[in-house]
Order: C-alpha cells, then structure tokens, then sequence
C-alpha cells in the first residue's frame, strides 16, 4: 500500500507540474504581424523600442508582456500598416497616453521644473552656507574690535590695580 501511496503521489506532482508549464507557456505567446514591406516592419520595430509602456514604468512596449503594452503595440501595427508616419503616430500614443510614454518628453513647465528645482535649491542652499559663515565671520571681527577698543583700558586699570595691592601687602 505504501509504495502505491508513492506512485499516485508521484504522479499527481508529475501532473501538476505539467499543468503548471503548460499554463505558464500560453501566456508565452508571441504576436506575429504581417507588413507590406520591410520599411512598415522597420517602422513597427523602431516605435516598439521608441514607445515606453506608462504600466511597466522603464519597459518600452516591444519589451513588456503587459495588456496594456500589447493594446500600444496592436495599435501602432495598424497604424504603421495604414501608412501613418513616425510622427503622426508617437503623437497619437502621447494625447493618448501623456507624455510619459516617450523617454524624451519636451520641454514644459513641469518638466522644467523638475530639472531646475533641485538646481535652485543647491545654489540656495550653497549660498545661504556663504553668508551665513561671512557674517559669522563679520560678528566676530566686530566684537573682537569692541574688546580691544572699550575693554583694553579696563582691563590695564585692573591689572594696575592689582599689582599696586600686591605692591602694598609686599612692602
């Protein structure tokens, strides 16, 4: 009875392995399309690595296995095969899709200030650092000043003063 108890069991993992590779091998599938000539086909593989699937985030659409970058790259094959230009057809996909699905957007004030604002906060930052060390610096000097100048006399009178006690005690 045991070693049947082995066999069945050996055979249900066998089968559920099966199933398992079986399964994960439709979703394998891989999409053929048919072009007119070899520019269409070109074209088609040029936006496919062009184009950056907005699900995946830094996969571009020939890349991902995603639902929606299969839909992005159905869409560019009929497009490619009605004859629309490189252009015409990334334009599409952006009013379609934002911005974010080119790897290099155009420059607009989002963008701009998503490159400059960590500029600007450096060089604020650099700069306060500066006039914050001079005017330290600046305070310093001052006060050393206002020793010198008020305080020099004061201390010499109490110097004076206490050698003249030393003076008296000695004598």
């Amino acid at each position: 009875m045991n070693s049947s108890l082995r066999k069945w069991g050996l055979r249900s993992f066998a089968a559920i392995a099966l199933s398992f590779f079986a399964v994960q091998a439709s979703y394998a599938t891989i999409d053929l399309y048919k072009f007119d000539s070899p520019e269409q086909e070109q074209q088609f593989k040029e936006l496919g690595q062009t184009l950056r699937c907005p699900k995946c985030q830094n996969n571009n659409i020939a890349d991902s296995n995603a639902e929606l970058a299969q839909d992005m790259r159905h869409k560019v094959y009929e497009m490619t095969k009605a004859g629309k230009s490189d252009e015409q057809i990334v334009d599409y996909m952006i009013d379609r899709y934002g911005n974010f699905v080119t790897y290099d957007p155009p420059l607009t004030v989002g963008t701009l200030i998503l490159w400059l604002g960590p500029l600007s906060v450096l060089i604020f930052g650099f700069g306060f650092i500066v006039l914050r060390s001079r005017k330290s610096k600046v305070i310093t000097e001052d006060n050393s000043e206002k020793w010198d100048n008020e305080h020099e006399d004061r201390l010499n009178a109490l110097l004076d003063e206490n050698n003249n006690e030393d003076g008296k005690v000695n004598k």
